[in-house]
């Protein structure tokens, strides 16, 4: 069965340059590059909200018209306004159906983790893959099986399900998720405040007047007679 792509109705556009793609936008086109390898390429232009439409299907492959010939692509780069987040360029390379290409696919976890219905806490740490295939054999995502992951376990690209339609290129000795156990939170330390003594009148008694009910004598300082020696 031959697969279906998605289909983008492009113009070829002879103004180029940031003026000349300023004016498409305005028009509700989003201007772009077809490349071909070895070939010299094509400056496009595609209606704004197909586009976005195409895009948002999740598709990797695209089937453009060109001159009355079909030409399939998937997307080179993509560029996006710093402020606004809205796709302002957009750039294809064309592929053959029959020539396999290196392309990035998304991984989705699938299943309950063992580890997080014991507590612990699920880290993604590797969210794609680059493959190798036909283009008729890009999957939308690769899937990973994490039912078996228990606390303080990982997992690898070493143990994604393989499949015949594709060829992983990453290394198999990335960690792709793991389960930790939740971090506990330090209570913080309370300092015992010092007790202050207070006199009959409220005033604060220095230290060593409490037991002696004297103040200690400053070096060069008189030391206080006795009042029954005044009395004599």
């Amino acid at each position: 069965m031959t697969p279906q792509y998605e289909y983008l109705e492009t113009l070829k556009r002879t103004a180029s340059g940031s003026k000349g793609a300023k004016a498409l936008r305005q028009e509700g086109k989003i201007p772009g590059v077809f490349y071909f390898k070895g070939e010299e390429s094509i400056h496009l232009s595609f209606d704004k909200k197909t586009l976005l439409k195409s895009l948002h299907m999740g598709g990797h492959i695209f089937e453009l018209e060109l001159d009355g010939n079909k030409q399939y692509a998937m997307i080179k780069e993509i560029q996006y306004h710093p402020v606004t987040d809205e796709i302002i360029h957009i750039d294809f390379m064309r592929v053959r159906r029959d020539e396999k290409i290196t392309i990035s696919v998304p991984i989705a976890l699938v299943g309950e983790s063992i580890g997080v219905n014991e507590g612990g806490v699920m880290m993604q740490s590797l969210t794609s893959l680059e493959v190798s295939c036909l283009p008729e054999n890009v999957p939308e995502q690769v899937t990973m099986d994490v039912t078996e992951l228990e606390m303080n376990s990982s997992l690898t690209v070493a143990d994604i399900a393989v499949s015949k339609e594709f060829d992983i290129l990453t290394s198999n000795d990335l960690t792709v998720v793991s389960v930790q156990p939740p971090k506990e939170e330090e209570e913080p330390v309370v300092e015992a405040e010092e007790e202050v003594l207070l006199d009959e009148e409220g005033v604060p008694i220095e230290e060593g007047e409490a037991e002696g009910g004297e103040k200690p004598v400053a070096e060069g300082e008189d030391a206080p007679q006795d009042k029954e020696a005044d009395s004599e």
